[in-house]
């Protein structure tokens, strides 16, 4: 797919941006290569290539799902500017 200087002065007008005449052209090279490059990689055969979230196996370290009593509240409280017996209390946000 190839983009024109066209097509560039319309994207940048409808981004709100101010482009000089003179990088229209050279812009919408860079942008076709981009797009010839998109499409190269559309040939690849990816058919049981699992999909990956890194380029590195990793685990996440995990702690163990325990059930606790929340800790002491009181002292988690202690620094609250304004509570409501043990909840904190903020200033509404949403009206």
């Amino acid at each position: 797919m190839a983009i024109d200087a066209a097509t560039v002065k319309k994207v940048a007008s409808l981004a709100k941006l101010r482009m000089e005449q003179d990088r229209l052209g050279p812009l919408a090279e860079e942008l076709s290569g981009i797009l010839a490059w998109i499409e190269q990689l559309k040939e690849v055969d990816t058919e049981g290539v699992e999909p990956m979230t890194s380029a590195v196996a990793a685990a996440l370290p995990r702690r163990a799902d325990v059930v606790t009593d929340g800790g002491d509240p009181e002292r988690v409280l202690s620094n609250a500017p304004k509570r409501d017996k043990s909840f904190f209390v903020v200033p509404k946000v949403v009206e």
